[in-house]
């Protein structure tokens, strides 16, 4: 199993463009609960539905990586699959868990448009687990949290290219 930085390394790779990882702060969200929806609409026994062991598999994969992050991930991905519940109980949350997966999607492709870049997923179809971490990942990297990583990150993948202002009057 690869490391968390390398997962990450790999992920950054495909993710330099700072647009893009701005819309990945809004488009993965959508596609995970899109997702939850989605799953919560297909029943297995007891009571459970796809999304139980789905989850169950993501949370085990998070924290195998790295216990501080993986716990945070796996109460994202609680929340996600309890609002996932909430939503595929009403009459009409599969269409909802559609258009929510359609529009985190359409996000995505418009930050990887400006990437200029296919998304990781394409190559490594992990990327759609490591997608959440790394946008968790960032988002803590905001905050100025797990520094090392980051720098590790940057080492391995280059740095986030800022988007250009152009000069008024150009």
């Amino acid at each position: 199993m690869k490391t968390l930085q390398a997962h990450l390394v790999n992920y950054a790779a495909y993710h330099r463009d700072l647009r893009n990882i701005h819309t990945h702060f809004v488009g993965i969200p959508l596609i995970v609960l899109a997702v939850a929806v989605l799953l919560a609409c297909l029943p297995l026994v007891l009571g459970l539905s796809a999304l139980h062991p789905v989850l169950l598999g993501a949370i085990v994969f998070y924290l195998r990586l790295d216990l501080g992050l993986g716990a945070l991930m796996a109460a994202f991905m609680l929340l996600a699959g309890w609002a996932g519940v909430q939503l595929a109980a009403l009459p009409w949350g599969g269409w909802l868990g559609l258009m929510l997966f359609v529009a985190g999607w359409v996000i995505q492709f418009v930050g990887h448009w400006y990437e200029g870049r296919k998304p990781a997923f394409v190559d490594d179809l992990v990327g759609l687990l490591v997608g959440p971490l790394f946008v968790m990942a960032e988002w803590l990297f905001l905050l100025g949290f797990y520094r090392d990583l980051q720098a590790r990150i940057i080492e391995g993948a280059g740095p986030v290219r800022a988007v250009q202002k152009v000069a008024a009057g150009r």
